[in-house]
This record gives C-alpha cells, structure tokens and sequence, in this order.
C-alpha cells in the first residue's frame, strides 16, 4: 500500500508501519472473534424487575466496511427485562464487540439489538446509534456536519408506541451532543 500511494517504506517513519498497522487492524477486528451470547450469559441474572433499563452515550468506534474508514458516534440500548437482567457493563461490551468488526451503521444496529433479544428473552430491546462516517466526511461528499441516525425497535418497542416513546424521551438529551 505504501509503495502504491508513491512513499518510501523504508523512509524512517514508514519503516515500522506495516507491523503497526497489522497491530491496530488487529485490534479494530478484534470482534470477530468473540461470542455476543457468551458476554451477555457471563452476567445474567434472576430479578424480578420488568421496567425498562437503559444504557445511554455507550462510546462507538467501528470501520466501514466500504471503505475501511472510520465512523463513531454514540450508541443507546434499551430492553425490558422479562425474567433476566444483564450485568451493565455487558451490553457496553456487545456494543464494542460488533463495532470491532468491519460494518455498516445500519447492521450493527440491528446485530446488537438481536444479540441482547435472544440471549435474554425480555419483553423488548431498543437501540438507537447515532455516527459521523469519515467516509462521507474526509472524501465523497465531504459533508462534516451530517450525522447518520439508526435504529432497531424489537418486541414491545416496535409493538407499543408508548414503550419506544418513553425510550426516545429518556434519550433525547443526547441525541445532539456530538454537534
């Protein structure tokens, strides 16, 4: 790669690139290699709660998977437990743990929300992630203010309006703090 952009790999700086790269890229796919199901049955628990948790301004670095550019924003979760709640810190790690994989918004979205609906079986999840892409914003369109916004709305939250709004609600303080 070094070579084809016109530098020199044995330039001083350039010399140790190639292993550092191989390293953060390494690091940045680390996801692939972990089991959302196995983070999320590490910390589960009997409780007898059924009001919705939510876990908000969850941090979000992942790589496009088009142009293997970075995006991040903020990811929040939600779900109403049925019989089971979840260490927090568990839902923070599923989140990191798709976003260590190259994506697209819109299907890490959907991957993080399924995750938490399957291994623990509540009433419903909710997950809204909001990110700046640096594809659109350092090439292409080169629009530095656009933010894409998705969203994943699984049981109760896609069935009762009231449930996805409350959460939308507990939410809306942030949804424009990266501006």
């Amino acid at each position: 790669m070094l070579l084809k952009i016109g530098e020199d790999p044995d330039r001083e700086g350039l010399k140790q690139t190639p292993e550092r790269y191989r390293k953060a890229i390494g690091f940045l796919t680390s996801g692939y290699a972990q089991d959302p199901r196995e983070v999320l049955q590490r910390a589960l628990f009997h409780e007898q709660y059924d009001e919705m948790v939510t876990v908000k301004d969850i941090d979000v670095f992942s790589l496009c998977e088009h142009h293997i550019l970075p995006f991040f924003g903020k990811c929040h979760v939600a779900y109403m437990p049925r019989k089971n709640i979840v260490g927090l810190s568990k839902i923070a790690r599923v989140v990191e743990l798709y976003a260590r994989r190259l994506q697209v918004q819109e299907r890490l979205t959907q991957e993080i929300a399924t995750a938490i609906m399957d291994t623990l079986q509540p009433h419903g999840v909710a997950v809204v992630i909001e990110a700046f892409h640096l594809c659109m914003m350092m090439r292409g369109v080169e629009k530095q203010n656009s933010k894409a916004v998705t969203s994943a709305m699984l049981g109760v939250f896609r069935t009762r309006e009231s449930t996805r709004m409350e959460f939308l609600e507990l939410i809306k303080p942030t949804l424009n703090i990266l501006r």
